[in-house]
């Protein structure tokens, strides 16, 4: 099964605003392929609305492999498009490339995803598609987008928005984690999560800002009971007796914890005790089953079953990766990493 990822090209883009998510997918593809996973194709489609290429902001010449009107006559499949960032002011862009207005508003009407970076989201504006919609920016575009599109419901404290099948993101990086977030639905989080290891310094969560429904949800009680939970993430917990100490029937706090977190009590305690078992393993030098215990697992193997299932990889291989990367260029680095790893 193939999974079609259209990446628009715009004069004074900036490439590595796309470039690397079509290195991302690329990625994902070869992991799929190696662990046999239904979706092992990903199609890259550079598409212009019209001519053969475009100069990028660093003056290289970036080809299309498609226009606008031979992909709408071989009514090509669209599973994301990816709009870049652009260089400075993006209105000579914008006016150059009017006709991608008219075809996002269809791919949107379709409930084709669409990502766009920093000010490219000048077109899903320009589109009339964030019109009452939450987004963000690059940091520089904020009083200028703000100006061209009131309607808009900027927003400037965040990195990534998310409003239905729309994403925005403020900078390359940004876009990075998005990528990831989409390669997790599509691919699943093993195959996510050896990605996130492949392209960022550092080890992240996977689900960026954008995806994280805790981060908007209203339920002040369960934003007491999250808190209450990432605290004592080390004792065990029944959630019969948490539920009465905060007032609450069994019953009532499972329904409101799902409908505000999209998952079950015990699904996310579980989460939050795996990334912070990420947290002591990169940080700690505490032995495999010191970081089990702390993190709330008092079954050391069924920790290593579940950690391995959930991130891709052994908690001892994941300890050395993540060294690996945050020493790799001190001196001694290699066996300074693999020492934390003996228990």
């Amino acid at each position: 099964m193939a999974f079609n990822v259209t990446l628009l090209l715009c004069e004074g883009m900036l490439i590595s605003s796309s470039t690397l998510a079509a290195e991302i997918f690329q990625f994902a593809q070869a992991m799929a392929r190696a662990q046999r996973h239904p979706v092992d194709t990903v199609k890259l489609t550079w598409l212009i609305d019209e001519g053969d290429e475009v100069t990028t902001s660093a003056g290289f010449k970036l080809p299309a492999t498609s226009t606008l009107d031979q992909f709408e006559a071989a009514a090509t499949p669209c599973d994301l498009i990816h709009i870049p960032a652009l260089w400075r002011n993006p209105r000579p862009a914008l006016a150059r490339h009017r006709r991608y207005l008219g075809w996002l508003t269809e791919q949107q009407q379709r409930n084709t995803p669409i990502a766009a970076v920093g000010t490219g989201v000048c077109f899903l504006a320009a589109a009339g598609l964030l019109d009452g919609r939450d987004a963000t920016t690059h940091w520089h575009y904020f009083d200028q987008m703000q100006r061209d599109y009131p309607a808009v419901n900027l927003q400037r404290q965040l990195f990534a928005t998310r409003t239905g099948n729309l994403y925005c993101a403020a900078s390359v990086n940004a876009m990075a984690e998005v990528m990831m977030g989409l390669v997790e639905r599509v691919f699943g989080r093993v195959i996510a999560r050896q990605a996130q290891r492949n392209f960022f310094h550092e080890i992240r969560n996977i689900t960026p800002p954008a995806e994280r429904r805790d981060d908007r949800h209203r339920d002040e009680t369960i934003v007491q009971l999250q808190i209450w939970l990432q605290d004592n993430l080390h004792r065990e917990v029944r959630f019969d007796e948490l539920a009465a100490q905060f007032g609450l029937s069994l019953r009532t706090f499972n329904r409101r914890f799902k409908a505000a977190l999209g998952q079950t009590p015990g699904h996310y305690l579980v989460e939050q005790r795996l990334q912070f078992a990420c947290e002591l393993l990169r940080d700690s030098d505490l032995s495999i089953g010191e970081v089990a215990a702390r993190s709330g697992f008092e079954n050391a193997n069924w920790f290593a079953q579940r950690f391995k299932q959930w991130s891709g990889s052994t908690a001892r291989d994941y300890r050395r990766t993540v060294r690996g990367k945050l020493f790799g260029g001190q001196p001694g680095a290699t066996h300074a990493a693999e020492s934390f790893d003996r228990h």
